[in-house]
């Protein structure tokens, strides 16, 4: 049953069939394998989505939207360029920046990509950057969406894992530092070495202005992850604050979202969260008919028996991970695979917490990586450019990504002090 439900799945990949359906109809064919009655099928896509945690997801989507037009994502683009933006290479700093903080409200990596990139690709060429280089790097730039929390893929880790996502989202915040630090220190000495960005400083505000007129969007990521850390809502009530926030700040404080925005705002927002939820569905009922043949604990037991050491777990696991997150969707790939990994990672004594940041950055990875990575496309659009135009430029980003991994991966205290420290482990 598990090879044919393998085969029919690469099957329709190879025939370019979307990753949901693919993994919904290879779910299918084992249910009609086992001559199992197909109302299973909508019990577990059921079962798969009825999840209070899951709620987040619509309602961040919905957030980033509304920060999106309510021009809450302008001022933080300003806010940034102000600290970064008077050096040489400031530009390309502030995109990184920029994505850091609209990371800490967003939850998604494409909304963020297109919140900022719309401002920050045109500012990048018109300052003198090749096109195909600002698109990969606010690609790049965008993967810190799914990295700092609050974070999407994190909600879906805790829900499939049953681990804390409160724990999740302070693990989170070490290696989103990490990533966005390095990211920083490459654009700036690249830049300088190419001879880029000499008059990046040119039109910046100062940071006071800056600060003044960003302070309500910069109030909001302080209100949502000080209430989680504070104890006074949960992340799902937390993504409900920050629609309203940005709700309010948009339409009565900057009043840039009118009556008529809110169709398009709502439209986009039901689409991505449709189109997630289906994964889910789907996903939720290829890991059950996976798990009712046997299949997590034959891998677990193998990879036991080859990975001797967590060393080597680890290392193996940051090879397979690499390469499923370049053909798979972060969200299906975590909901399927985190039930299998997590119990063969705790018998090599890893912090489930730890082997999830190494999880969810190595499959954010997969987001920027081709064929099917969801900013990449996100960012050509933008852009307007085509997705083999900038596939050179991506190799460096990628590279400091993967290193940013490693050390993810061997330093678990880069995941772990801040969750032990506010926990009290």
């Amino acid at each position: 049953m598990s090879s044919a439900m393998l085969f029919t799945m690469l099957l329709c990949f190879a025939l370019t069939v979307s990753v949901a359906v693919s993994i919904g109809l290879s779910a299918i064919v084992g249910i009609q394998i086992a001559n199992a009655n197909m109302l299973i099928s909508v019990k577990e896509m059921f079962n798969s989505i009825n999840k209070f945690p899951l709620a987040a997801i619509p309602f961040f989507i919905l957030a980033g939207n509304l920060m999106e037009t309510g021009g809450i994502s302008r001022r933080l683009v300003e806010f940034a360029k102000s600290i970064v933006g008077g050096v040489q290479g400031g530009l390309p700093m502030t995109c990184v920046l920029t994505c850091m903080i609209f990371a800490a409200v967003s939850g998604s990596s494409v909304a963020t990509t297109f919140a900022v990139g719309a401002i920050l690709i045109p500012a990048l060429i018109k300052h003198g950057y090749p096109r195909p280089w600002a698109t990969a790097l606010q690609a790049t730039s965008a993967e810190l969406g799914v990295i700092i929390p609050p974070s999407i893929p994190m909600i879906l880790f805790g829900v499939s894992a049953e681990v804390s996502i409160g724990e999740l989202f302070v693990a989170g915040v070490g290696p989103g530092l990490l990533i966005g630090g390095a990211l920083m220190l490459f654009v700036w000495l690249y830049s300088k070495y190419m001879g880029w960005g000499k008059n990046d400083g040119d039109g910046r505000l100062s940071f006071g202005k800056a600060t003044w007129q960003a302070s309500w969007a910069l109030l909001m990521p302080v209100i949502v992850l000080g209430g989680i850390y504070g104890g006074i809502f949960t992340p799902t009530e937390a993504a409900a604050v920050a629609v309203f926030y940005s709700f309010i700040v948009g339409t009565v404080i900057y009043r840039e979202i009118g009556f008529k925005d809110m169709y398009n705002i709502l439209r986009k927002s039901v689409i991505s969260s449709a189109v997630i939820m289906f994964i889910i569905a789907n996903a939720g009922l290829f890991a059950f008919m996976i798990t009712r043949a046997g299949v997590p604990a034959a891998i677990g037991a193998w990879l036991q028996e080859v990975l001797q050491s967590p060393m080597y777990f680890l290392l193996g696991i940051n090879a397979a991970l690499f390469i499923i997150g370049m053909f798979i969707e972060t969200s299906a790939a975590i909901i399927v695979l985190a039930p299998i990994l997590v119990p063969v990672a705790m018998h090599f004594g890893i912090d489930p917490i730890h082997f999830g940041m190494v999880m969810i950055v190595n499959l954010a990875l997969g987001m920027i990586t081709p064929p099917f990575g969801v900013n990449l496309f996100a960012a050509c659009t933008v852009a307007r450019i085509s997705l083999d135009r900038i596939i050179k430029d991506l190799i460096p980003f990628i590279g400091v990504i993967l290193a940013c991994l490693m050390l993810i991966s061997y330093v678990p205290e880069i995941s772990l002090t801040l969750r032990d420290w506010i926990y009290n482990k």
